[in-house]
């Protein structure tokens, strides 16, 4: 009677079902087979075409078989990618290259190869204590470059295209650099470089060789070069490939002699170089760039071998080396003190999934200017070349920068390829 009542009883409820969450649906299976190749967001190895245009080399038509190793959170820690190319040139050739990035801290690199004719390289490079987080930082280069691809056109700010010849240019050498950190911002550095030159009669149809228009700017030996640098760095940058903030001025002094250690019979040297990055927003970075280097005369060194001289031209900013003009080809003008001036606005523009990681596409409209000179007093802004353009980049966090830059300046147009940001 108690429970009948008790069942009837109004708003009485019994203790409702326990819910159950449904499961997730089934994840899709990753490609495997021919379809993982296939599918650029999951291919172990994709073959990447290789179409460069350089304003000497020529064209160079090729494929680049790329294999990524990427870590958990799908940043790469290494590349390997050789690859099969033919030049106009120099004709059929092959290269190797590995790059590794063991941790953001270290990173090391091989490339070798070599063409039909003339033109083989071999470019080891170890750097350590990238980030300034230790007392101590280092980094090697050991380098052997034979091109056939170079031009000359004479000294100075004016030097004219109808003065251009080609010769070859062998380079072996070795340079080290050892920087002692105060802290994370301030960075006391010594380079050392020990190099051998030799420039020969050049091999391309067309254009005259080298000892033809000059023959007194080439001794057809060995030149010896060993060089001491004296860096004082100061670095805030966020990120030191990819930095979207902070700056980084590195002032420097010193000198080379082609026999001994320590003094500056061949030349001597003093040079200023900056780079600023401001962040703007809808994630666009504005970058800037210059750099100033003078080769003060003294009566030890008025025959300074024409390599070794300070140079504009190209897409890369070294410093205490070329400086870019990206409607130009590499040292197009050389002469004893340069002035270098760039701005670069980055601006991302797309996102994909590829090659097992995340790639970003860039869009950089730019501007270089720059000039040589003879004389210490002269102003570094007058008589500037000038250059605008624009670059295509893409960008694979947290090491790998590839870019595509079309620049175009008073002698016509110029294309660029490569790793790495021009500053």
């Amino acid at each position: 009677m108690l429970e009948s009542r008790a069942q009837a009883t109004p708003g009485a409820q019994s203790n409702p079902a326990p819910q159950t969450t449904p499961p997730p649906p089934p994840r899709a299976p990753e490609p495997s087979g021919l379809s993982r190749w296939l599918n650029p967001a999951t291919a172990p190895i994709i073959p990447i075409p290789e179409i460069d245009e350089d304003p000497y080399s020529g064209t160079t038509l090729g494929v680049i078989p790329t294999y990524l190793i990427t870590g958990p959170h799908h940043e790469i820690n290494r590349i390997i990618a050789p690859d099969v190319i033919y030049n106009q040139y120099f004709g059929w050739g092959a290269r190797g290259r590995i790059y590794s990035y063991p941790s953001p801290n270290t990173q090391w690199s091989i490339e070798g190869g070599g063409k039909q004719r003339v033109e083989s390289e071999f470019d080891g490079e170890y750097a350590s204590g990238i980030l300034r987080q230790d007392r101590w930082s280092f980094n090697a280069s050991l380098i052997y470059d034979r091109s056939g691809s170079p031009r000359f056109y004479g000294i100075g700010n004016h030097s004219r295209l109808s003065g251009q010849t080609n010769y070859t240019d062998k380079q072996k050498y070795i340079q080290t650099t050892l920087g002692y950190n105060f802290n994370h911002s301030w960075q006391l550095g010594y380079t050392f470089r020990a190099r051998t030159v030799y420039i020969s009669p050049g091999h391309l149809a067309g254009v005259p060789s080298i000892e033809e228009l000059y023959p007194t700017t080439v001794l057809r030996a060995e030149r010896q070069e060993i060089l001491n640098r004296i860096l004082l760095t100061y670095d805030t940058r966020n990120d030191v490939v990819v930095p979207t903030r902070g700056a980084e001025w590195v002032a420097y002094g010193g000198g080379a002699s082609s026999e001994g250690m320590f003094n500056a019979s061949l030349y001597s040297e003093v040079g200023i170089d900056g780079r600023n990055f401001w962040s703007l927003p809808d994630d666009a970075v504005l970058a800037f760039h210059m750099a100033l280097r003078y080769m003060p005369r003294t009566a030890r060194t008025r025959n300074i071998p024409f390599w070794a001289l300070s140079s504009i031209g190209g897409d890369q900013a070294i410093i205490g080396g070329d400086q870019p003009l990206r409607g130009f080809g590499v040292g197009r003008f050389r002469d004893r003190n340069s002035s270098s001036f760039s701005l670069e606005y980055r601006k991302r523009v797309a996102g994909f999934d590829a090659f097992s990681t995340r790639i970003s596409v860039e869009v950089t409209p730019f501007v270089d200017m720059g000039r040589v000179s003879n004389s210490l007093g002269t102003d570094p802004l007058s008589s500037l070349h000038k250059v605008v353009g624009l670059g295509v980049r893409g960008i694979a966090l947290p090491f790998v920068v590839g870019y595509i830059d079309v620049g175009y300046g008073s002698e016509g147009a110029a294309v660029f390829t490569g790793l790495n940001y021009p500053f």
